[in-house]
Formats: structure tokens, C-alpha cells, sequence
């Protein structure tokens, strides 16, 4: 009966430590969370938060999750709380912590208490050993909460001291005078308090040892993930919100309100999307823009997926590995990691002259076209090497010649894989300024009725090649060379855009608009050929 109840007793203090590590925890979380709304002004460090500045309220946080961790610490090595620690933090957590607190003590030193010249480096190496040594030698439950939980607690204190506020400078002794403020120091020192704090406490929760240290790794595995994520939604959600203003702006919408489309009249006018910039404008738009960045891509798309996905096929099915397929791939990855201006200054030295020279579409396609073709082959020729070679093996033992397999099996099985690599290479060549600018823009003032009209412009001739497009010849604008125009020379103004700035973010939401409209686009495809794919 006494060791019954001394087993319910045990399980009960742990029950409730380990509800204390959580919180501690979902404290961190908080915190991680609310730091990152505050780096991207999602939130601002001196706005009310139940009548308290938000920088109070993340030191109480901070202060009460320090505690929080330290305690835990200090109860796991007297025995108070179960635990099965190891005998050190490790290395790698020692020289973390050093190098966080060699950072603490040099700006404490050189901040706070006035030390000048080398000293105040003395003091923050001084620190940074010593937060070493607290890691690497004690056990692990000190090791890992001591360190973490004062860093925490101290940085906690200074902002509800006042130490650190909303009005807090740092000015650095640079010759630009550059300077760290309290807008960007608050949320970052809080967002890597909250990690560290947050992987100590996981650490807790799980008990130390092997079991904490993969909670550990976990919370930051999904902590990161989780700030990616919100990243690309905070930045989604702030260029909308900029933007949304001016892309509706003098919108109609009714029967009979908007252009006549097939004979008939749309339901909807958005002279934003609608309507090119001119001067006699009354409503500014960036039809011909939007309509030249579209066609940008297609032709860029249609020139290198056959080329890429043929020199793919060559390289991995044909060509026996050697010193000729490893040359391709030192060039291809070069390719790819060339800076885009130089394909600019080589579309516009190169293929400019041999297209009547002067600026046009065709420039502008080829040239991103080049740049796109070197990720499709590299993504093209993994794709089809992860293919497994059994495949191969059972249609050649079916007595399906190689060309056949190759067009049956292997570029079916491989061709999630290539619209991958195509939905990366859009998402950076629909976005270029630099080449376009070189080889492609013809203007920013640019009508709705000037819009390139690539389809209708195709015509038959009498001499070769039989099939000419004037409008491939013609320079035209895009989003990107608009925007660009916007924000360095503030055209695009009209009665329904209120100032350069609200034009320009308009744009940059349209331009957001059509990258993401590409990628759906790839998405669903590369989803229609794994379905497919798995169906076989």
C-alpha cells in the first residue's frame, strides 16, 4: 500500500511539472509568434495591449518564462522533479549559449555600465567562457535551463525597467552612423529568447535526456517551419493590404459596366486591370503590363521545357556518365547561379541585333528563357534519375524498345518532378526587372489598345518562314519594368490612384497575382500527374 502510494505521489508531482513545462512552452510559442507580428509591423512594440504597452507585456512574459525554466532546472538537480538527465548539454549547445552570452555581456558592458575601448571585449569573453562552462560541465538539466532561462529573465527585466524601450537607440560607432532601434532590437532579442527558453522547457517537458532532447529538436523543427510559413502569409497579407486600395479603385461593378468582351459586355469595370497609362488617361491600369508579363513567361516556358527536358532525357538515358556529363553539370549549375543581369547584357549584346535591332518580345522570352532552361534540365535530369531502374528493366524485358520506355515510363514517372522545376524557375523569372529592361521594355506609357495581341498577330507570308508576328517584334512593357518605372520615376498618377505610392503597390499586388496564378497553375498539374501516376 506505502509504495502505491508513494507511485500515485510521484506520478502526481510529474503530472504537474510536466503541466508546467508545457505552459512554458506554449509560452514560448507566444512569444516566437508575437515577435515575428512585431518585426514585420504587424504589431508595434508601443501599442496598448489591455492598457499595457505590448514591450511590458513581453518582458512580464519573458521574465515569467525565465523563471519558469530556471526553476525547472533547479528542481530537476535537487531531486524534486523526476527527471533522467545526461551528464552534459553538449558541445554544441555550449558554444550557442557562449556565443549568445558573449553578445549579452558586450552590449551590457559597453551599454550599460559605460566600459570603452578593448575592456568591454574582456568582459563579454569573460561572459561568453563562463556561459561555456555553466553548458558543458554541470549536467544537463543545468546546462540547458540556466543559461537559457537567465538570458531570458535578464532581457525580460530590461524591457519592463525600461532599459530597453519603444524609444531605445543604439547608435554605432560606424562612419554610415547607422543605428539599431528599439523597433527591430525588441522583436528579434525576444524571438531568440523565445527559442532558446522554448527549446530549455521542451527539454523539461520531455524529462532531459534522449527523450528532451528530440522534444527540443522538435519545437524548433516546428517553430522554423511554423516562421516560414507565416513569413510568406505576413508578406501575402501586407502587400494586399497596401495594394488592395489601388487595384479597386473607381471599380464598377453591374450588367453592362465593364469592357465588351465577344460581343458582350462584362459585368464588371476594374479600370486598374483594365486600362493601360497614358496621359489622357482619366483611370491609369496596367493591362499592357499584365498582358507582357503573361506572354513573357508562356514564351519562355515553351522555349526551355523542350529543350531542358530533351537534354535531360539525352543526359540520363543515352550519354554513359563521364567526364562529358559531369562538364554539363558544372555548366548547367554555373548557368543557374549567374547573376540575371549578365543573361540582360547577353540578350541585349546577342539577340537584339539579329531581331531588327531593336528592343522586342521574342528578346525578352529567349533571354528568360535561357535563364529558366539550366533549372529545368537539373530538375528534369533528378527527376528522372530517382526513377527506379527496375522500370526500365521490366519494359525492356517486355521487349519495349528504349525510345518507348523512355516516352512510356520514365518521362511519366518523372514528370511531377519537372513541373517542380518549372514552378521554381516561373517564380523567378516572371519577377526579373534587370533582363527585360535590356531587351524588352519599350515604354511605362502604354495604352490599353497598344496591349500585345500575340495570338492575332500571327500572319502568313510568301517568303520563308511563311509565318510572320510583328507583334513578337514589338517592344512592350510588364509588371516588373512598371513597378520599377513607379518607384523611380512616380509615373502612373490618374483620379483613381492618389499618389505614387498607392499605384505601386497596386501593381506589386497584381504582379503577386499573376506569379501565384502560375504557380496554381504548376501545382495542379504536378497534382494531375502524381494522381495519374499512382492510379497506374
Amino acid at each position: 500500500m506505502a509504495g502505491a502510494a508513494e507511485t500515485r505521489l510521484v506520478g502526481g508531482d510529474t503530472s504537474r511539472s510536466n503541466a508546467v513545462a508545457a505552459v512554458a512552452v506554449a509560452l514560448a510559442a507566444v512569444l516566437f509568434v508575437t515577435s515575428l507580428a512585431a518585426l514585420f509591423e504587424v504589431i508595434t512594440i508601443s501599442d496598448p495591449f489591455a492598457g499595457v504597452p505590448v514591450v511590458t507585456v513581453l518582458g512580464g512574459i519573458l521574465a515569467l518564462l525565465g523563471v519558469a525554466v530556471i526553476t525547472f532546472g533547479v528542481g530537476s538537480y535537487v531531486g524534486a522533479v523526476e527527471t533522467e538527465p545526461s551528464r552534459s548539454a553538449g558541445l554544441v549547445a555550449a558554444v550557442v549559449f557562449g556565443v549568445v552570452w558573449f553578445a549579452v555581456g558586450g552590449a551590457v558592458a559597453s551599454r550599460v555600465l559605460g566600459i570603452g575601448g578593448v575592456a568591454w571585449a574582456f568582459v563579454a569573453l569573460l561572459t561568453g567562457a563562463v556561459a561555456f562552462a555553466v553548458t558543458a560541465v554541470p549536467r544537463e538539466d543545468i546546462g540547458s535551463t540556466l543559461p537559457a532561462g537567465a538570458v531570458t529573465l535578464l532581457t525580460g527585466v530590461a524591457y519592463l525597467t525600461g532599459s530597453i524601450g519603444p524609444a531605445w537607440i543604439w547608435e554605432l560607432s560606424f562612419e554610415q552612423q547607422a543605428s539599431l532601434t528599439a523597433e527591430f532590437v525588441i522583436p528579434v532579442a525576444t524571438l531568440f529568447c523565445a527559442l532558446l527558453a522554448g527549446w530549455a522547457a521542451a527539454k523539461a517537458y520531455g524529462g532531459f535526456g534522449a527523450r528532451g532532447r528530440k522534444m527540443g529538436a522538435y519545437l524548433l523543427i516546428y517553430l522554423n517551419a511554423g516562421s516560414i510559413v507565416g513569413v510568406l502569409f505576413v508578406l501575402i497579407a501586407f502587400t494586399a493590404f497596401r495594394g488592395i486600395s489601388g487595384l479597386f479603385s473607381g471599380a464598377e461593378f453591374g450588367l453592362g459596366t465593364g469592357p465588351t468582351v465577344f460581343g458582350a459586355a462584362l459585368p464588371v469595370s476594374v479600370p486598374f486591370v483594365m486600362n493601360g497609362v497614358s496621359l489622357f488617361n482619366d483611370f491609369q491600369g496596367v493591362l499592357p503590363a499584365i498582358a507582357g508579363t503573361i506572354w513573357l513567361v508562356v514564351g519562355a516556358v515553351l522555349f526551355a521545357v523542350p529543350l531542358g527536358v530533351g537534354a535531360a532525357i539525352f543526359l540520363t538515358e543515352y550519354a554513359e556518365r563521364g567526364r562529358f556529363t559531369q562538364v554539363v553539370e558544372v555548366a548547367t549549375n554555373g548557368l543557374w547561379s549567374t547573376p540575371s543581369i549578365v543573361f540582360g547584357l547577353f540578350g541585349f549584346a546577342f539577340l537584339i541585333p539579329r531581331f531588327g535591332g531593336g528592343k522586342s518580345l521574342l528578346s525578352g522570352m529567349l533571354t528568360l528563357g535561357f535563364m529558366l532552361l539550366p533549372l529545368v534540365l537539373i530538375t528534369s535530369r533528378e527527376a528522372m534519375l530517382a526513377v527506379p531502374d527496375e522500370y526500365r528493366d521490366a519494359s525492356a524485358a517486355l521487349g519495349v524498345s528504349k525510345w518507348q520506355t523512355i516516352r512510356s515510363v520514365v518521362v511519366p514517372a518523372a514528370l511531377p518532378g519537372v513541373v517542380t522545376g518549372v514552378i521554381l524557375g516561373v517564380g523567378r523569372i516572371a519577377g526579373e526587372t534587370a533582363p527585360i529592361l535590356l531587351t524588352m521594355t519599350g515604354g511605362t506609357f502604354v495604352s490599353g489598345e497598344s496591349t500585345v495581341d500575340v495570338i492575332g498577330g500571327f500572319e502568313f507570308v510568301s517568303t520563308p518562314p511563311f509565318v510572320a508576328n510583328p507583334e513578337l517584334l514589338q517592344a512592350t512593357t510588364a509588371l516588373p519594368f512598371q513597378l520599377y518605372a513607379l518607384i523611380t520615376a512616380g509615373v502612373g498618377l490618374g483620379d483613381n490612384v492618389n499618389s505614387p505610392t498607392e499605384f505601386q503597390w497596386a501593381t506589386a499586388l497584381v504582379l503577386l497575382l499573376v506569379v501565384l496564378s502560375f504557380y496554381a497553375i504548376g501545382i495542379g498539374a504536378r497534382y494531375y500527374f502524381r494522381r495519374k501516376l499512382d492510379y497506374e
